[in-house]
């Protein structure tokens, strides 16, 4: 759709950065559970068994499936002619097909952005998008972490799954509404500020994570400490990621509808 060329590249990262980022942060956990004895350390005949699953049945659906993307969109050639007597078709030539169509064109002439107002800043848009995602989910996030460091039990799964419904709400009406006053004020450069606005709230997880430290937990000892952020730094990434795929593909689905609309009238 962006007509990128290096997708050999998109493909490896997709294949290694995030599970590679996963992979080496509980490994390095995992031989500093080991050095202390810890019980709760896993045998590295588990982290085998995570390779393969890993290199063998991963990363070759990665790579297939970006096979078939890239074809998608590339430029396909002109059928055969039949054998006379019957002459060919008169089809024209084929061009790229795009694996989404656009409502309207872009112009080739990129349009000079007008200066911005000190309210529609980047960094402040981006920062105050992730209030409320993270205003959606924050009750719910105590007995999650309560869970997971407390050892209490949880089971209100049913109000589990209308709080990440209100954050999927959440993150695509509070993205739309900032790129609707980007878009107002001329400013076309939305697709990054649409991700980072959303996925901001996984900041405001990790500042919640802090707190929740020094607050509820009593932990002590370099290893331990480590173990908890490193966890939590892992949850935070895995949020930023979700949060700014939803607050974008909701960007990108508005954008589609008002220009359609438009192309329509």
């Amino acid at each position: 759709m962006f007509r990128g060329a290096d997708w050999r590249k998109n493909t490896l990262m997709t294949a290694f950065l995030y599970p590679g980022l996963a992979f080496v942060v509980f490994f390095c956990l995992d031989v500093a559970l080991l050095y202390e004895g810890s019980s709760g350390a896993i045998p590295f005949s588990t982290f085998f068994t995570l390779l393969v699953l890993w290199f063998g049945v991963s990363t070759p659906l990665v790579f297939v499936g970006s096979y078939f993307g890239f074809n998608k969109g590339a430029c396909r050639s002109s059928p055969p002619s039949p054998p006379p007597p019957p002459p060919p078709p008169a089809h024209p030539s084929p061009t790229r097909a795009d694996a989404v169509s656009h409502p309207v064109r872009t112009n080739t002439i990129p349009r000079q952005i007008p200066q911005q107002p000190w309210y529609m800043s980047g960094w402040l848009t981006v920062l105050f998008g992730g209030v409320l995602p993270f205003g959606a989910v924050s009750v719910e996030l105590f007995f999650i972490m309560s869970a997971l460091w407390l050892h209490q039990i949880y089971y209100i799964f049913g109000f589990l799954f209308v709080v990440c419904v209100i954050l999927v709400a959440t993150c695509a009406e509070i993205t739309i509404l900032l790129c609707y006053f980007q878009l107002c004020n001329e400013d076309y450069h939305w697709w990054w500020r649409a991700f980072m606005s959303s996925g901001s709230c996984a900041a405001y997880i990790f500042l919640y994570g802090i707190w929740y430290f020094h607050t509820e937990l009593e932990i002590t000892g370099f290893v331990p400490t480590v173990l908890y952020f490193s966890y939590m730094a892992m949850i935070s990434v895995t949020s930023f990621l979700l949060t700014g795929t939803i607050g974008y593909y909701a960007c990108f689905g508005f954008l589609t509808k008002i220009y359609g609309s438009i192309k329509v009238d």
